[in-house]
């Protein structure tokens, strides 16, 4: 799995430009807010990368978990 990861970069006029790297479909977008409260900043631009078009494969890992009851009712 790819290191997921914001790089910010601050200009010395002020403006901000920040990557969401590793992170693929649209929930990068997610980040845009977080960012923008974090930053005190308003986003102006949006350039989408080659992820933003990607499926993020997600890993479901299941548990099974068997109870025992005890002659008193107890688990």
């Amino acid at each position: 799995m790819a290191k997921k990861q914001i790089r910010v970069q601050i200009f010395p006029d002020g403006q901000i430009k920040a990557d969401v790297i590793g992170i693929k479909g649209k929930s990068c977008t997610d980040y845009i807010e977080v960012l923008e409260q974090l930053l005190d900043a308003e986003t102006i631009d949006s350039e989408y990368t080659d992820e933003y078009y990607e499926t993020e494969q997600v890993g479901v890992q299941q548990q099974d978990v068997n109870q025992i009851k005890t002659r008193e009712g107890g688990v």
